[in-house]
């Protein structure tokens, strides 16, 4: 028994000290706090979804998942080759083209009405604190940070380490011009060496106008926040850029709700709408879309195209790697939306109407 307290307190001590690192950021403080305390979506010491977002779909327990996580076989969790990508020069790219760059996972680079944006960059090949425990695929970090170019605005849609990875934005900042992000974010990145004037937070429905007159809403999504045990003390958030005559929106995580028919509602036809389809699970369908919501939120924000993200990096779910990308194509042959379904790296022209994008995954 002295053994065993021992070697717990040893564990125990080490844990506390690792939680002492700076991947793990920093929580809000000081007049960053008190305006996340006048926020209308920060009630009882906590950022609160717009419905009842459970932790667990009815039905399910945090025992049992947590089992099946560990011990659970899933078939072709991983890719058993080289993810197919394309390097293109992001450097080289006309300043004065409106293009897309998907890296894998939720990460991409646009160029739109003359500004370069990063969006929820992960280059470190882990999504996890605890290194070497979420590795990315094989072929699907092909990007580093020096293949990025210059930065208008880097944007952060929450604070899950596969969205805010720390060693990727540390290494970004000299690149970087703004950063705009969910309340009580930027107490991560002043942590992590951003200047204050660096950084933008903002509320569902802030708007603010970009350097060359584009218009940017942070909008509302159904998910949480969170780098250590503490939760929802920031602000996730999605993004509607409406750029020249173009509107983009940005879904960053969310489960399905009505919310996406509100902001279709608000905005009318949505030329592109990236949205999340990957990494779910019925037991937490409330936070993660599952690829028929996927269509859904698609239709319900009358987006004219749809890029599917969160897949084809890493595997945090119990599904097959390749499923999101196969189910979703399997349900659109009775949705019909109009999908884009680019190679890690391939170039998408954000003017034209037709793609022809193959189905990479099934090679």
């Amino acid at each position: 028994m002295l053994i065993f307290f021992s070697i717990l307190a040893i564990l125990l001590i080490a844990g506390l000290f690792y939680l002492q690192q700076p991947i793990f950021g920093k929580a809000p403080e000081g007049k960053r706090l008190e305006r996340i305390r006048q926020s209308p979506n920060f009630r009882e010491g906590k950022f609160q979804n717009l419905s009842y977002t459970p932790n667990l779909t009815k039905g399910y327990s945090f025992a049992g998942v947590l089992y099946d996580f560990f011990f659970k076989k899933v078939p072709d969790k991983m890719p058993a080759g080289t993810l197919p990508s394309v390097k293109t020069d992001l450097h080289e790219l006309p300043a004065d083209s409106d293009l897309l760059v998907w890296f894998g996972h939720s990460s991409y680079y646009l160029q739109v009405n003359g500004l370069r944006i990063l969006v929820d960059p992960v280059f470190s090949g882990n999504a996890s604190p605890i290194p070497g425990t979420t590795r990315a695929f094989a072929g699907s970090n092909e990007y580093q940070v020096k293949d990025i170019p210059e930065l208008d605005y880097l944007l952060i849609s929450h604070d899950h380490y596969d969205h805010l990875d720390y060693s990727t934005v540390v290494a970004l900042q000299p690149k970087v011009k703004k950063v705009i992000t969910g309340l009580g974010i930027g107490a991560h990145l002043e942590y992590w060496g951003y200047a204050p004037e660096q950084l933008i937070e903002m509320d569902w429905e802030d708007s603010i106008r970009l350097s060359n007159g584009s218009l940017l809403h942070a909008l509302p999504a159904r998910h949480f926040s969170g780098r250590t045990f503490t939760r929802n003390n920031t602000l996730w958030l999605a993004f509607l850029l409406e750029a020249g005559s173009k509107k983009l929106y940005l879904g960053g995580d969310s489960g399905y709700d009505s919310h996406f028919a509100a902001i279709g509602k608000r905005f009318g036809s949505i030329d592109l709408a990236i949205l999340e389809n990957g990494q779910y699970n019925l037991a937490w369908q409330a936070i993660h879309c599952l690829p028929e919501e996927v269509l859904k939120a698609a239709k319900d924000l009358n987006a004219k195209k749809v890029l599917p993200v969160h897949s084809s990096k890493f595997s945090l779910a119990l599904h097959s790697w390749d499923e999101p990308l196969k189910e979703l194509h399997r349900l659109n042959e009775t949705y019909q939306v109009n999908l884009l379904t680019p190679r890690i790296g391939e170039l998408v022209n954000l003017n034209i109407e037709e793609h022809a994008f193959t189905n990479w995954w099934s090679e």
